[in-house]
């Protein structure tokens, strides 16, 4: 997979941001619909940490255990444990306030591809960014449309 790195604004402040990149509730393919429900699965959960298993229906299936870590502030990590199109890779969620009241969200989606995934990489090489760019403005607006609520990772 190339590596995909982009940034965007958004008036929802830093926090909120970070609170959905790490909500493992049953919430979650809610506020990420690229995240669908036939794959998503909390294997562990621990204090500024989990193990999840996600995934979508494109290309007959692909998904990616991944451990994800929010321990450093404005930062949400994923690293891949186990896929059936990434052989290794993180992906990164970075937010900061943009000095309007809202955010400067930086992504970076740095994985390695095998089996299937060297057919996505080549998708993702032509119009990947846009792709996780659009997927990114959903999670956005939907949490726009919400009022803030006091759901963690636990609830």
């Amino acid at each position: 997979m190339p590596r995909i790195e982009f940034n965007t604004d958004t008036g929802l402040p830093p926090d909120r941001v970070l609170a959905a990149a790490a909500n493992f509730t049953d919430r979650r393919p809610d506020l990420w619909p690229n995240v669908s429900r036939r794959y998503y699965k909390v294997h562990e959960l621990g204090d500024g940490w989990a193990v999840a298993t996600e995934g979508s229906d494109f290309m007959g299936g692909i998904w990616a255990r991944e451990r994800y870590e929010w321990s450093t502030p404005g930062v949400v990590r994923a690293t891949v444990l186990d896929s059936n199109v990434f052989a290794s890779g993180t992906w990164e969620l970075r937010a900061e306030p943009n000095g309007q009241g809202g955010s400067r969200i930086h992504i970076v989606n740095d994985r390695k591809a095998k089996g299937k995934g060297r057919i996505a990489a080549v998708m993702m090489s032509l119009i990947g960014k846009k792709m996780l760019t659009g997927h990114l403005k959903k999670t956005l607006a939907i949490l726009e449309r919400e009022p803030e609520s006091g759901s963690t990772t636990t609830e």
